[in-house]
């Protein structure tokens, strides 16, 4: 039995707040969904979605489309916020089915989520050997709140390392 989470709003951003009913740990979630994605393979577009949120206790984006995108061996995904430098072939991991994305790097989340707090559109492009080339745009409106939201259970600045324990003089190594 799978329950619906508490959903609000923020701007075009559907912010979801849900329990884990084996965890008991929130597990938040942010999500806008687009009518108008594009592929070079098909006939019209399509909608597709971007999501922020937590797994496994760290913070990913995932872009999920109504048809097929590309597989890890042969796809890149970009991205560029408004008249910012674009960013290209970006660590990203193209999941089994070939409609999904997910960028897992805690610096290139970090990254990510920073340009778009600051930022009024989102254009991606994934480019694939087997599946041509997508590409979507995504209006960020109330994505601060979005961010703030997903992210609260695996914030996005990694702790420091512990520092390095300090050899006393004359000890024996």
């Amino acid at each position: 039995y799978v329950s619906t989470p508490a959903t609000t709003t923020s701007g075009n951003w559907k912010i979801e707040r849900h329990v884990d009913r084996v965890t008991g740990e929130p597990v938040p979630s942010a999500m806008i969904v687009i009518p108008n994605a594009s592929n070079s393979f098909a006939d019209y577009a399509k909608s597709a979605s971007m999501q922020l949120t937590c797994f496994d206790g760290k913070p990913i984006v995932r872009f999920a489309f109504d048809f097929k995108v590309g597989t890890d061996p042969n796809s890149t995904l970009g991205y560029r916020f408004d008249e910012k430098p674009g960013h290209d072939n970006v660590a990203a991991r193209f999941l089994q089915e070939y409609r999904t994305v997910v960028i897992e790097d805690h610096a290139a989340v970090a990254t990510f989520a920073n340009e778009l707090a600051t930022s009024n559109m989102l254009v991606i492009r994934i480019r694939s050997l087997a599946a041509g080339r997508t590409t979507a745009d995504f209006k960020r409106d109330g994505a601060t709140a979005a961010i703030e939201a997903a992210f609260a259970g695996c914030p996005l600045t990694q702790p420091a390392p512990p520092p390095a324990a300090k050899k006393k003089r004359g000890a024996k190594v």
